[in-house]
């Protein structure tokens, strides 16, 4: 970003700091409110120990409603759930707080994931209205929900192969974020972006900063840096200060005659050193949960760098971030594991159920594998 950038940042900053003594004590009343959440005690409860939770995404295709997906949760043993705007059978505050309850009385953390926030994107969804406002409706609804983090993404991986311009991207998103600063601060939310195939981590790192870290953070998912020409565990050391919430699966990555090729698999499938990550992780972001979102049953992805047409989409690509990259695929193989792949077209109602079984087979060997083998989680551990 530039220098004007910079100095405009400053001086929102100056000015949000100088703001009334209302908004202050606004400000100190909300987080004495977040203080006296569930998720606090649970924390309070946990020894220090990371909580371990489940993007509802990793079971989508069950399509199942909030309260469902908290009671099957709970029968896991869970900590948290992140859930999205399409498992709530209304957006109202009232709906929103009846998930509330029944998730406080299984004592389940609850964060919501929400859509794409920059109208520039592939993803930007025009029935949302204006960013801003959809931004402020996303903090009412997290408040509803009793939670103080809620996920949202800048764009996804079709900007890039549009060659849509990411750096305007990325100033149209810290605009939006600014715009709606000080509710976020009086609400005692803050917002978490993905790092969602869009951006390279040390752009997602500079966004955060921009917009103003002290409400805005990174929802961190360990599988999409590798889509990214990136080795997931320097994408944490880069954004794990500033996570707030994650996504955590594994990958395999190897070459190809064509640069390189990438596949997600469950958790402990892979390739990626997950315990190194659980290490670093305590370290770097010990306060954000250990959401898992399982991504399976999707046909390995080639990263075709050695092609001059591919680095278009790239122009900003470190060299020694590279090489990291390429170590890890040096050092990979493709999956040798039982997979059932998803087809383009539409499928015989055989096959469909297979791969929503799998996608809950995936899902609860991967949780297993977080608790027994990273030793990750609190409740399972009663």
């Amino acid at each position: 970003m530039t220098n004007n950038h910079t100095e405009v940042m400053q001086k929102h900053l100056q000015k949000g700091v100088g703001s009334t003594r209302r908004r202050f004590l606004q400000t100190i009343a909300g987080s004495a409110a977040l203080a006296l959440t569930p998720f606090t005690s649970l924390r309070a409860q946990s020894g220090g120990r990371l909580l371990l939770g489940l993007d509802a995404y990793s079971i989508r295709g069950l399509k199942w409603k909030a309260p469902q997906i908290l009671d099957y949760a709970a029968n896991l043993k869970l900590d948290a759930v992140m859930l999205s705007p399409n498992t709530f059978e209304s957006p109202e505050e009232a709906h929103l707080k009846k998930i509330r309850e029944q998730a406080e009385r299984l004592g389940l953390k609850v964060e919501p994931a929400f859509a794409c926030i920059c109208e520039q994107s592939k993803a930007w969804n025009t029935k949302q209205g204006e960013p801003g406002k959809y931004l402020l409706e996303c903090i009412k609804q997290t408040q509803a929900l009793g939670a103080n983090t809620f996920r949202a993404l800048m764009g996804v991986a079709a900007d890039r192969e549009q060659l849509a311009p990411i750096d305007a991207m990325m100033e149209a998103t810290i605009k939006t974020l600014r715009s709606v600063r000080s509710q976020a601060m009086d609400a005692g939310v803050r917002i978490a972006l993905e790092n969602h195939s869009d951006m390279q981590s040390r752009d997602m790192k500079t966004l955060v900063e921009e917009a103003g870290n002290e409400f805005v953070g990174c929802c961190f998912d360990a599988g999409n840096p590798v889509s990214m020409l990136e080795d997931p565990l320097m994408a944490l050391e880069i954004l794990g200060p500033h996570a707030l919430a994650t996504h955590m699966r594994d990958s395999v990555v190897y070459e190809h005659p064509r640069g390189a090729a990438f596949q997600w698999v469950a958790l402990g499938d892979g390739m990626i050193d997950f315990k190194r990550m659980v290490r670093r992780y305590e370290e770097l972001c010990p306060k954000a949960v250990f959401y898992l979102e399982i991504i399976t049953g999707r046909p390995p992805q080639v990263l075709p760098y050695f092609e001059p047409e591919f680095w278009k989409r790239y122009p900003k690509v470190r060299t020694l971030d590279f090489a990291q990259f390429l170590a890890l695929a040096r050092r990979g193989q493709p999956f040798m594991g039982n997979m059932i792949i998803a087809g383009d077209g539409k499928q015989p109602p055989e096959y469909e159920a297979a791969l929503l079984q799998q996608q809950r087979i995936d899902t609860e060997r991967s949780l297993e594998y977080a608790k027994k083998s990273l030793d990750v989680g609190m409740r399972w551990k009663g």
